[in-house]
């Protein structure tokens, strides 16, 4: 026994101190959010194996070297010379073959866990998202493909998102499902897109963000994620059916150019960097911008009205409001106003103008 003490002790000190640095990897330094998908029990089992490796590899190394510092030190009076050893075919062997095999064995498991997560579960729910600076839109094909700037889901049901961009990289990530999909543009939106499956398991409201640096107004990428019981899932897609469907644009014939406008507004993106409330974002205000008169970055001066605005829009980079940076605006608005399906750039352009003129103070305190 006397002859293993040293052997015992390192083996007790590692077994100790992995599982301590454990607990401090998985519980303080890196501690998780919620569960809320059925994906994030797999995701998070492989991440523990891996805490308990990167712990048991850390303290293994550590307690040999520590332990061989304070137990193996010189003694004061020791003027002896130490062993000289040039090597050890059978530890090398060891320490060449195990890592090996266990990379091997991981790069199995995680091929393992990617199919899992690729694969189509029956009766999966399918949702249409799109991402553009700086906002999200989803679109539902189960309810009249109706828009929202929500994603709906209802607990325990698979999902299978449809993704793409619009303009830049953009990347969907709500952390509690800790599955995570980049979107590029594509050429055809029907046939081409990008996808993300899960099951979100936990009722309660998350975020959506975008974990790919995409603009000045990356941060503020967020969208709401709210996932239900039968009866709250039933009335939230209640109130998203009464809103515009892409499929029936036909409602838009019978709306005030202002009530267009507004519709405009989040159906195109223009509250990703315009706020209504004088809050600022990635662009101007829109709260008292019509007929304001705003200097521009190279010194003069303009009166914001129709023809200001209506080159504004769709070519933003003309003339650039003091304050605020070229490139940031969309380039492409009158492609999109022209592809819409209702109506063409001039007068989607003309209805967002309208709508701007609307946005005043005076309308705040009439509407209270």
């Amino acid at each position: 026994m006397k002859k293993y003490k040293h052997t015992i002790a390192v083996f007790v000190l590692t077994i100790l101190s992995t599982i301590g640095l454990y607990a401090l990897f998985r519980f303080f330094l890196f501690r998780f959010p919620t569960q809320a998908s059925a994906e994030a029990v797999i995701i998070d089992n492989f991440a523990d194996i891996h805490f308990w490796m990167q712990a048991f590899l850390f303290a293994l190394i550590m307690v040999i070297m520590l332990y061989a510092v304070f137990v193996f030190r010189r003694q004061p009076d020791d003027e002896s010379e130490g062993p000289h050893v040039h090597g050890h075919t059978g530890l090398e062997i060891i320490w060449t073959i195990v890592p090996t095999a266990v990379v091997i064995g991981f790069a199995i498991y995680s091929v393992g866990i990617l199919n899992s997560l690729l694969a189509p579960a029956p009766g999966e729910r399918t949702i249409e998202v799109v991402g553009r600076q700086w906002s999200w839109q989803f679109i539902y094909p189960d309810i009249d493909r109706k828009p929202s700037s929500e994603l709906g889901l209802l607990v325990d049901q698979p999902v299978v998102l449809h993704m793409r961009a619009e303009d830049v990289i953009h990347s969907f990530w709500v952390p509690e499902f800790r599955v995570k999909q980049d979107l590029l543009p594509v050429a055809n939106p029907e046939t081409d897109y990008y996808v993300l499956r899960f099951t979100p398991t936990e009722e309660g409201e998350y975020k959506v963000r975008c974990a790919e640096i995409c603009g000045l107004q990356h941060s503020t990428m967020f969208a709401t994620v709210r996932v239900m019981n039968q009866t709250d899932y039933d009335a939230w897609t209640a109130v998203v059916a009464e809103g515009l469907s892409l499929d029936d644009l036909a409602s838009l014939d019978d709306m005030t150019p202002e009530e267009r406008g507004e519709i405009f507004y989040t159906q195109f993106g223009c509250n990703g960097c315009h706020s209504l409330d004088g809050s600022a974002l990635a662009g101007p205000t829109w709260l008292n911008l019509y007929g304001r008169e705003e200097e521009l970055t190279d010194g003069t001066s303009v009166i914001v009205d129709d023809a200001y605005l209506y080159e504004s829009i769709l070519n933003p980079n003309v003339k650039i409001t003091a304050g605020y940076n070229p490139g940031i605006m969309p380039q492409n608005f009158e492609g999109q106003f022209n592809s819409f399906g209702w109506g063409d750039a001039d007068q989607i352009t003309n209805d967002l103008i309208a709508f701007i003129r609307t946005i005043s103070d005076d309308t705040a305190a009439s509407s209270e």
